[in-house]
């Protein structure tokens, strides 16, 4: 058990990484515009975990560590900001190559948007002092409205597949809160969020994953919009 989180890593990443270089879903050709979008991601995300990490509104349980620190983070949490990516993102184009209709209506997405947003306002109302909540609601609210104003089409596609990503995200992010263990690999202190559970995830934790994944998704269509238009 001392190396849970980093096989949790490696087991997420395996599967897309092989799949990678199928000859339907060939996500390997995307790379090129993928890690850069994930470099921006982690521009943003990873100053961010380092500061809470710092101030004690989460942090992580050395039973499930291998024991090497990097500017105060597990190197667990390094590979967690490439491999969790990585697998959510290869899942969001192999189910659009397997189903290229599989979207959001123009009237639905509007109503997702609206009421994300809603939610989040209502939940910074009442919960402004909690950082956790805070942040990455506001996050959150900064880039719907960046993505929703400039390309709905996008979000139309992002929103229908992060349905389906939510599935792998709460048994990931279960075996990391202590669904599955005595004790969890990653705590939160509940007094910097809402302190809502969905069994042992933080309810923020759906929003930074939405959050992180979109910043990678919409960073890497711009870059490939771009490269296209220099072609």
């Amino acid at each position: 058990m001392d190396s849970l989180y980093l096989w949790l890593n490696i087991g997420s990443l395996s599967v897309p990484f092989l799949f990678s270089f199928h000859p339907r879903l060939r996500f390997y050709k995307r790379w090129p515009y993928f890690f850069p979008a994930l470099l921006v991601m982690m521009a943003i995300f990873l100053p961010w975990d380092i500061l809470f990490t710092h101030f004690g509104f989460w942090g992580f349980n050395n039973s499930y560590l291998i024991g090497a620190y990097f500017l105060g983070l597990p190197l667990e949490e390094w590979i967690f900001f490439v491999c969790i990516p990585y697998a959510c993102i290869f899942t969001h184009y192999a189910l659009l190559e397997l189903f290229p209709n599989f979207r959001l209506g123009k009237r639905t997405t509007n109503v997702v948007y609206v009421a994300l947003v809603t939610a989040m306002i209502l939940g910074l109302w009442y919960y402004y002092d909690r950082w956790y909540t805070f942040v990455n609601f506001s996050y959150a609210l900064v880039l719907l409205g960046l993505v929703y104003n400039s390309d709905r089409n996008l979000l139309a596609r992002f929103l229908a597949t992060y349905v389906v990503i939510l599935i792998p995200f709460f048994l990931v992010n279960g075996a990391l809160t202590g669904f599955f263990t005595e004790t969890p690999v990653v705590w939160y202190n509940n007094e910097e969020n809402m302190g809502i559970r969905l069994g042992t995830i933080p309810l923020e934790d759906t929003i930074y994953n939405l959050g992180m994944l979109l910043t990678v998704f919409w960073c890497a269509e711009r870059f490939q919009r771009k490269k296209k238009r220099q072609g």
